[in-house]
């Protein structure tokens, strides 16, 4: 019987292109006719869209002459139905490897990081930086945010380390005095788990006009308040069952990170001044960090604007944040009645409270971010509680890892020794030598057979013996030669210290060549 987390033997699938007549449906509805299949068709006259969204963050790229094929995510030992009738001592396979949806997310993470666009017609090159592939999952560009400019964001490769960034591109801003690009020094210091990392800021005109070029650090798979909440998508008003419905505890979560982040920029001198749903990227479960920081400080960098007014202006900016997640409206600014009115509905008075303290800040002068943290502690708490229980469930999750590098080690060692051509002729490595029997082992561990001369594949027993090696137990165990005329009994300990000896006479002599 195979067993659920052996690979079966699947011929690779390769995508193809259909022949565009096969692809022609007759309006007499022939049944012979083959059905229309959009992941095979080859859309050879139409351009593609860099910006749309199932072309970026993880999806395919495809583009006229290149295609890529999605990475398989099931064929990563899938997780099957839990067994109730197993003792509390007893373990099955996949109890040993990390959750499917933990191991499926960080691959999707991966494949995004490495996503490349083929036949791009973006620049080859920024400053030290290339391989562009746009970021944004919508046409319609708002000039309200930074300023009156359209901003463009792209992910990039460093040629100077090989890590990615992503490159926010200001379009058309044209720099006037030196000292606004100094301004930005400040914000590479900012260190919050929080606040996007500012890395570089620059002018360059690589796009045929001056653009002013923002980098920062690259979340994979991240998305902003508003496209994971799908706030103001076509309707103003949540209903209350909707399956969309932001929890008043992830809410609670929201404003904690963000108050967290602020108070470090605020006691760093610094503003955020880009604050809104549009900006504020989610990177993981619940996680939020603020973006589009220092932007504002270059573009705006001659306004005469004192700094306590735009750190009131962020406790505003704050509130209404949290107000349109909540109410799902994106226009919570301008109608701050009704977008309450809604809010009420599903949220208790705490967070009612600390939403309207927030509003309100600019016609207070003396509230600031440390008092607001103050009125919250509680929720502080709980948030950081959750936090802890989410870190010791990862630490969990990983934990089944951990075992994975030793056994590895030893099954690279038993491989760098067995079935050697050139130690044929050595004394040490015949059939009557003292390291003959580690070929055995590795048959005693791997080609196992029943009594009717099927093989045998059970993980349990390769761990088992794995493990026993690594330890050095003092079991012993009977090893068989193939034509049954050898046969030895050792222990695990014996074994242990044979594979160090072949390992360091095969090293010694690597060294030697």
């Amino acid at each position: 019987m195979t067993p659920d987390w052996a690979m079966p033997g699947v011929q690779e699938f390769v995508p193809g292109k259909l022949d565009p007549s096969v692809l022609a449906v007759s309006d007499a509805g022939d049944p012979r006719t083959p059905h229309f299949d959009s992941f095979l068709a080859s859309h050879q006259h139409q351009q593609p869209n860099p910006y749309l969204e199932h072309n970026i963050n993880g999806g395919f790229l495809q583009t006229s002459s290149a295609f890529q094929q999605p990475v398989q995510y099931h064929q990563y030992a899938p997780i099957g139905p839990h067994n109730p009738n197993m003792m509390p001592y007893q373990r099955s396979v996949h109890d040993l490897f990390l959750t499917n949806e933990l191991r499926e997310d960080i691959q999707r993470r991966m494949a995004a990081t490495l996503q490349t666009l083929p036949n791009s017609q973006l620049p080859q090159h920024i400053e030290s930086y290339h391989s562009l592939v746009p970021l944004d999952t919508t046409h319609h560009k708002s000039s309200s945010t930074f300023g009156g400019y359209h901003s463009w964001v792209y992910k990039v490769q460093s040629s100077t380390n090989g890590h990615f960034f992503v490159l926010r591109r200001i379009e058309g801003f044209r720099l006037t005095n030196e000292q606004a690009i100094r301004s930005v020094q400040p914000w590479k210091h900012i260190v919050n788990a929080g606040v996007v990392r500012i890395v570089d800021v620059f002018t360059n005109r690589s796009f045929g006009d001056s653009s002013l070029f923002i980098v920062t650090e690259y979340h994979a798979l991240s998305k902003t308040l508003a496209e994971h909440h799908h706030i103001g998508h076509g309707r103003h008003v949540r209903a209350r069952n909707s399956i969309d419905q932001v929890s008043e505890t992830v809410l609670w979560s929201y404003v904690t990170q963000l108050a967290s982040a602020l108070k470090t920029v605020h006691n760093s001198g610094l503003a955020a001044r880009v604050l809104d749903t549009s900006k504020v990227l989610v990177t993981g479960k619940n996680r939020v960090r603020l973006n589009g920081c220092a932007a504002l400080d270059v573009i705006q960098y001659e306004a005469a604007t004192s700094l306590a007014h735009l750190q009131r202006q962020d406790l505003v900016n704050f509130g209404l944040t949290i107000l349109s997640v909540g109410a799902n409206m994106a226009d919570a600014s301008q109608n701050f009645a009704r977008a309450m009115d809604q809010f009420k509905r599903f949220y208790k008075p705490e967070i009612q409270t600390a939403v309207v303290w927030l509003y309100s800040a600019q016609q207070h002068t003396d509230r600031t971010i440390d008092q607001f943290i103050n009125l919250i502690s509680s929720q502080i708490i709980a948030s950081f509680d959750a936090a802890l229980h989410a870190d010791d469930s990862l630490h969990g999750d990983f934990a089944r890892e951990v075992e994975n590098a030793r056994l590895v080690r030893l099954l690279t060692k038993l491989n760098f020794i067995n079935e050697r051509p050139e130690f044929e002729h050595d004394r040490q490595w015949a059939e009557n030598g003292e390291r003959f029997f580690l070929k055995l082992f590795r048959d005693y561990v791997f080609h196992q057979v029943d009594a009717q001369g099927h093989p045998v594949v059970d993980l349990a027993h390769v761990l088992s013996c794995l493990n026993k090696l690594d330890a050095g137990t003092d079991e012993r165990l009977t090893l068989v030669s193939r034509d049954e005329q050898n046969c030895f009994v050792v222990t695990f300990r014996e074994l242990k210290k044979a594979i160090e000896s072949a390992f360091q006479d095969l090293s010694s002599n690597s060294r030697r060549l």
